[in-house]
């Protein structure tokens, strides 16, 4: 096909696909007045869908829903009917028709209904749903404000009581998840995450050449995210089975002295000796003599390798990351012995160094040593 054959194609298609999902929609829905699901068993239309289909429960949730929209709004239906709108655009349609107030009279709701699949023809489905707040003002401008007010209120209502998360460990090292928030706490996220995915940080953290993106990549929030959750103040969390909400890594004293052997999490989940000696950087302490048969025998106290007053002062004196080249600012930086404390290495300002998180990683990871080391009079990590 030849360039305006390909798009007369996909046009055609679009049209033809919103037909095809309006009269499947318009079948659910029969199959839902004929109790077509509580004669199989199915506690649901949506279970009804998804076993009779084999669709997935996302997708037999998304019809079902359509089903009763399109059911509820006639001009909506007809429309998805002819092509002129698509199933994600009457979705939206219907579901901000849904929420008007209900004294709203029924000429006042086919007006708003008019208004929506009209601008439709332009307009996207996210788009339609912002749209529904300009409503108010063509049906009722006097009392638009205090209208939106209660619809915006009764939104995140609904936002709170569809908030999710869930999460699991998929046994290589990651971790996949899901969430649902509202949109006040995912903009606040989303501008947490920015920030410590700043290009000026990306570029200070792995050299001016590397990195010169200028909106944060996936990868780059991902890590940020971690950061994020790494350096959330544990004195604001409530207590958890009677300590802190945090997790504990457990790892042999013999790591401390440079044996190469893994760590766990008290969760179960094993760490490298080098991640467990990243976290013993700046983590509180508590030493345990075990028996051979794992058997507590002693508990010392809990201390942390640098005070609160000791940072302070490594991040008014030092400022940044004392890695060559790298300026993240001190207070995202990790407290360091320049020599280790297993070997000797006391826990003062004068032998410790500020490191960024990626520096921090790098110096127990490989032990590289830098050209300007001598000159900066920072030793080999």
């Amino acid at each position: 096909m030849d360039a305006a054959t390909t798009d007369r194609v996909v046009v055609l298609a679009a049209k033809v696909a919103a037909g095809v999902a309006e009269v499947e929609a318009r079948a659910v829905g029969h199959a839902g007045t004929l109790e077509r699901p509580g004669a199989a068993g199915c506690r649901s239309l949506k279970t009804w869908l998804q076993v009779t289909t084999n669709v997935t429960g996302r997708s037999a949730d998304r019809k079902a829903k359509l089903a009763a929209a399109l059911g509820a709004w006639e001009p909506t239906r007809a429309a998805t009917a002819r092509g002129e709108v698509h199933a994600e655009q009457a979705q939206a349609i219907a579901d901000t028709l849904g929420h008007l107030d209900d004294d709203l009279s029924t000429h006042d709701k086919q007006h708003a209904e008019a208004f929506l699949l009209a601008e439709a023809a332009d307009q996207d489905a996210d788009a339609l749903a912002h749209l529904g707040h300009e409503i108010y003002q063509r049906l009722d401008p006097e009392s638009a404000d205090a209208r939106e007010a209660r619809a915006l209120e009764a939104q995140e209502a609904r936002a709170r009581r569809k908030t999710r998360f869930s999460m699991g460990n998929d046994g290589d090292g990651m971790t996949h998840g899901r969430f649902s928030i509202p949109s006040l706490y995912g903009d606040m996220l989303r501008k947490a995450l920015t920030a410590l995915a700043a290009p000026k940080h990306v570029r200070a953290e792995h050299g001016p050449r590397s990195y010169d993106w200028q909106t944060p990549t996936p990868e780059r929030m991902g890590q940020a995210f971690c950061d994020y959750i790494a350096r959330f103040p544990a004195k604001l969390l409530p207590k958890l089975g009677g300590l802190n909400a945090t997790v504990i890594a457990i790892g042999d004293a013999a790591l401390l002295e440079g044996q190469v052997k893994s760590a766990r999490l008290d969760t179960g989940t094993p760490i490298s000796h080098t991640e467990w000696l990243r976290l013993a950087c700046e983590a509180g302490i508590v030493p345990m003599w075990m028996d051979a048969d794992g058997t507590c025998l002693s508990v010392g106290r809990l201390y942390r390798l640098h005070t609160t007053k000791q940072r302070l002062v490594l991040i008014v004196e030092r400022r940044h990351c004392e890695h060559p080249g790298c300026h993240i600012p001190g207070w995202l930086c990790h407290v360091h012995h320049r020599t280790p404390w297993s070997q000797g290495g006391t826990t003062d300002t004068k032998t410790a160094m500020l490191l960024c998180p990626f520096h921090h990683h790098r110096a127990h990871a490989t032990g590289e040593t830098h050209p300007q080391q001598e000159q900066t009079g920072i030793p080999a990590a």
